[in-house]
């Protein structure tokens, strides 16, 4: 399991599917180098499972609203867990200050990979940070189009 996983559920029945966004703590090198590679592009392909009672539960704190819906795809409560095709995934990697340093001055990221220095994401205010938003909104499957169609909200 990543340490953080953001999920972006088709807008359709008729074409279900997630895009993933992991983001990993690495308190080492060797443990960058372990998580990449369980993330390196495979001629496999993943699932992602929903388990019922995580879909029934409130978006947010205070709300009654259950996160199914919120899914579009989803027209009536689930009774077994939601299991979808993952068309994208890409990883968020953070890493200890130095680490990062010495990574990005010798290292090639992946095209489905991301990295920033840990402290960074741990304690700044994501709202507010202009570097942590910039990267955040390249991660995004949209900025891979230079424009994209008004009827696909990627």
């Amino acid at each position: 399991m990543p340490d953080g996983l953001y999920l972006h559920f088709s807008p359709s029945a008729e074409e279900p599917y997630v895009d993933i966004l992991c983001i990993e703590a690495c308190g080492t090198v060797q443990n960058l180098m372990d998580k990449r590679s369980r993330f390196a592009p495979s001629v496999t392909s993943l699932l992602a499972v929903c388990p019922v009672d995580w879909l029934l539960t409130p978006v947010q704190p205070g709300h009654d609203v259950p996160r199914w819906r919120m899914l579009r795809l989803l027209k009536r409560e689930p009774k077994e867990p939601l299991v979808l095709p993952v068309r994208d995934a890409r990883v968020l990697f953070a890493l200890k200050p130095k680490d990062y340093l010495g990574f990005a001055q010798t290292q090639t990221a992946q095209p489905h990979e991301f990295f920033c220095p840990m402290d960074t994401l741990i304690g700044a205010d994501p709202l507010t940070h202009r570097a942590l938003r910039n990267l955040i909104s390249r991660a995004s499957l949209a900025s891979n189009f230079m424009e994209l169609p008004a009827n696909d909200p990627i």
